[in-house]
């Protein structure tokens, strides 16, 4: 076990700490090292935690593929 790395408790807890939100809907945890953490409900999938700048990069990346294949799809 890596002891640097938090527990599945702590991960819970920063995901339902309102301070970890802005303005309630985008995620804020420099503590929080995964590119896409949970959303306070599960089951609504994923979030982006704009606190990491790899998250965000990846984000990015992402919105350009669509965007290039919705351009070629037409």
């Amino acid at each position: 076990m890596n002891y640097n790395e938090p527990t599945e408790e702590e991960k819970n807890k920063w995901i339902n700490d309102p301070d970890n939100w802005i303005w309630g809907i985008f995620y804020y945890n420099p503590k929080d090292k995964r590119l896409f953490p949970p959303k306070k409900i599960k089951q609504f999938g994923y979030t982006t935690n704009f606190a990491n700048p790899n998250s965000v990069f990846a984000l990015l990346l992402l919105m350009a593929v669509l965007i290039t294949l919705g351009r070629f799809i037409k």
